[in-house]
């Protein structure tokens, strides 16, 4: 436990500085030192430590202003701060506790109480982890689908109108893939809704394996429908992608109690760059364009990908929209 976590020693001093360096290692702490508080500061915005040990009494910046500047740092954990000094009364104890110190050691150190200490401080860097582990274990869940592990479709909404944003404001590319599980309702009711989670879970296990980590995502947008949203992607690209993920799909057996069931899906791709003007691009339309082409998809067969820019589902709306009504 002691290992992960990393030490700063901040010390003027070279024979205090190396025998503070010297104790700590033979604990197995890893250590790194800084002889002033500037320089305790640049290493803080190259690496992380969880904890600092630093002097009161130093040239230029001080114990006390080296802990003030850490509290305004961005930084990915809670610092713990033990302040060293032979200062001793009530007085200077809330003085550096009120600049941002933790605990409070005085000089000359007692390695063994200095040990203690350094525990007490793990214990509660420990309980920051868990606290943090918890947090984000609540908001994954709050953005995720429960069935099929994809982004749920509230998460969807807020971070593509972010990705839209950003997109605009680079002038990047933005291009989004709907697809829809073929006579989904069929493997419900031949069955049963187990069976067709089963087909849900394997169907979105086999697009998200296929798109870009960490770039592209998959987004569950209702009942059998997903949303693939691939930033600085051209609807050529995402068109391409599409037909991959559609051969894939119909690839794919998903073992179920019944034996393998094999499905394929309709794809629906719409995209926009730079040329794009603003006004034309919305949430709204992107979704709209991308699901009038995988209707489409569907009207001539199903099995196939559709597709095109923004601007020519927005120009071609009207007629689109009626090819889509009368067919339904």
């Amino acid at each position: 436990m002691e290992n992960s976590y990393p030490i700063l020693i901040v010390e003027d001093n070279p024979v205090s500085r190396k025998l503070l360096e010297k104790t700590l290692k033979k604990c197995g702490y890893t250590v790194v030192s800084a002889s002033t508080g500037e320089e305790a500061l640049k290493k803080l915005q190259e690496d992380f430590f969880p904890i600092v040990i630093t002097d009161w009494m130093m040239p230029g910046m001080d114990g006390l202003q080296l802990c003030r500047e850490i509290r305004t740092m961005d930084l990915p954990g809670y610092v713990f701060i033990i302040l060293l000094t032979a200062k001793d009364t009530k007085e200077d104890l809330i003085e550096g506790l009120e600049a941002g110190a933790d605990d409070y050691l005085t000089k000359p150190v007692n390695f063994p109480e200095l040990k203690a200490r350094l525990k007490s401080g793990i214990r509660i860097l420990e309980l920051e982890r868990s606290l943090k582990k918890a947090n984000e274990e609540i908001r994954l869940l709050s953005i995720t689908d429960s069935l099929t592990g994809c982004y749920n479709r509230h998460f969807l909404m807020e971070r593509l109108r972010h990705e839209i944003k950003r997109a605009r404001r680079y002038n990047h590319a933005l291009a989004v893939i709907m697809c829809d599980i073929d006579h989904f309702k069929k493997v419900n009711d031949l069955y049963g809704h187990q069976v067709g989670d089963l087909v849900l879970k394997s169907f979105s296990k086999t697009i998200s394996s296929a798109i870009r980590k960490d770039v592209d995502w998959v987004a569950r947008y209702g009942g059998e429908e997903f949303l693939v949203v691939l930033p600085e992607t051209t609807w050529q690209g995402a068109m391409a992608l599409a037909e991959r993920l559609r051969r894939l799909v119909a690839e794919v057996k998903t073992a179920t109690p019944h034996g393998d069931i094999q499905i394929t899906a309709s794809f629906g791709v719409a995209g926009f760059d730079r040329s794009v003007p603003d006004e034309c691009v919305s949430l709204e339309q992107l979704i709209n364009a991308a699901d009038t082409y995988m209707y489409l998809a569907k009207q001539e067969g199903r099995d196939r990908v559709k597709g095109g820019t923004l601007c020519e589902v927005l120009s071609q709306a009207e007629t689109l929209q009626k090819t889509v009504w009368c067919n339904l």
